[in-house]
Formats: structure tokens, C-alpha cells, sequence
């Protein structure tokens, strides 16, 4: 009977083939496999699949394998894509960590005369503030000693100035705080009655820098600062950069 299992063979690759049989020879091949009692090359199962769908693991067990083998290379090639770009994120995000915060020092203030009022100012022309006392300043953008923040890379910033002032009793709270950028003012915070002796504001400023681009704090002529000199901060940080990033 060895040549029953070489006929089951022979139909399996025969309907595997894109050559067409007629459904007796078909049906007869089939009865054949599943009433043979010997070792057969696929489980009943398989060959009845074989016969009834024409593509049982008999004739597709080669194809599933080299599909999983494919699968498997397209995975481990696409993880290692994800890894690299994952790495070149970071590598370009690393140094885009700028952020600044920045006070007034106590100590520039001076004694107006006639007053027990220690201020900065008046002057006769606009006066960038030195916020000298940092407590933040990552990326090393901000300049303490001119109270200058240059943009290390092109990208949308937020900044902040909140601007406080305390006169005496009927005093004059006068002062004007601008926000320059390149010497150009873009947004100020300012006052001028004789109905309440301090006062407080801040303004929040969302600008597009390129690098090299500064911003600073300027106090505007004939106005003053007046008492708590530390309740004037100067804040900003990256909201996020502009590629492709230079910082040659």
C-alpha cells in the first residue's frame, strides 16, 4: 500500500498547483486520504482542510513560517528605527532646556532725598533693571550683570515681569516697566495716581525668537521703584524650539 501516501501527496501538490482537477478526481484522492490506515504526511484534518479549502498546513505551513520569519525582521528592524529616532530626539531636546527667573537686588536701591523711600530711580533716560538674583537660570541665557536674556536658539518663549512700588502716605507711585526685545517694547506694566501707596501687576508675554535675539527689562525715565526691590522678578523659559535647531 506504499503508494497511497505518494498519491495523497501527489494530490495535495496536484491542488496546491494552480492546475484546475475535476471534482471526481478530487473527491476520489480525498476519500482516499482519510481512509488510509498507514502513516499519513499531514493529520486528517490537514488533508480533509487540503482538499475541502485547498490550503491546509500541508501546502501552507512553508508560506506561515516565512511570513512569521518576515514579521519578526520588520519588527526588529522597526525597534531599531524607534530606538535611533528616539535617540536623536533626546540628543536635540537635551540642550533645549532654558529657563530663567531673576529679582532685583535689594541693595541697588538708594535713599531719595526729602523721603525715607529707598528706590531705583529716577533717571533721566530709559534704564535696563539688572535682576541680579538668580535662582534660575538654565541654559546660562540670562546675563545677571545686564539683565539681558539672549535667545540660545530660535523658538517661541513665554516671559513674565511682575512689577511692585510702595510710596509713602500721598506720595506719587510713579513707574513705568516695558519689555523690550531688541530695543523694541512689546508689552509694559505701569502706574501713576496718588490713590493707593503700593501696587503690584505682571504681564505675561508669548514671543518667537530667533537665536541671538535679546530681551530685557527697562525702566522707563523720570518713573521709580520704590521698597521690597525683590518683588520685581523677570521670568522666561522655552515653550518650545523652531528646527532645524543652531547653536553655531
Amino acid at each position: 500500500m506504499p503508494a497511497l501516501p505518494a498519491l495523497l501527496l501527489l494530490g495535495s501538490l496536484f491542488l496546491c498547483g494552480r492546475v484546475e482537477a475535476q471534482s471526481s478526481t478530487t473527491e476520489m484522492l480525498k476519500q482516499a486520504a482519510l481512509q488510509w490506515k498507514g502513516p499519513l504526511p499531514c493529520d486528517k484534518w490537514d488533508c480533509n482542510c487540503t482538499f475541502n479549502r485547498q490550503r491546509g498546513c500541508c501546502c501552507g505551513a512553508n508560506d506561515f513560517n516565512q511570513v512569521e520569519e518576515d514579521t519578526f525582521i520588520r519588527i526588529k528592524y522597526l525597534w531599531h528605527d524607534i530606538s535611533t529616532l528616539n535617540e536623536r530626539v533626546q540628543a536635540l531636546t537635551a540642550g533645549v532646556k532654558v529657563a530663567f527667573k531673576a529679582t532685583i537686588d535689594p541693595n541697588i536701591a538708594v535713599a531719595i532725598p526729602g523721603s525715607t523711600d529707598r528706590c531705583f530711580g529716577p533717571f533721566n533716560t530709559n534704564v535696563p533693571i539688572p535682576y541680579a538674583t538668580v535662582t534660575l537660570n538654565d541654559g546660562m541665557g540670562y546675563n545677571p550683570s545686564l539683565g539681558v536674556f539672549t535667545a540660545p536658539c530660535a523658538g517661541v518663549y513665554v516671559f513674565s515681569i511682575t512689577v511692585y512700588s510702595s510710596v509713602e502716605e500721598n506720595k506719587r507711585l510713579y513707574h513705568k516697566v516695558q519689555l523690550m526685545l531688541n530695543a523694541n517694547p512689546t508689552a509694559s506694566v505701569w502706574e501713576n495716581n496718588r490713590e493707593d501707596g503700593e501696587d503690584s501687576a505682571t504681564q505675561v508675554v508669548v514671543l518667537e525668537l530667533q537665536r541671538g535675539d535679546q530681551v530685557y527689562v527697562e525702566l522707563v525715565s523720570g518713573r521709580k521703584l520704590c521698597k521690597y526691590m525683590d518683588y520685581n522678578i523677570f521670568t522666561g523659559y522655552i515653550l518650545y524650539p523652531l528646527f532645524p535647531l543652531n547653536y553655531e
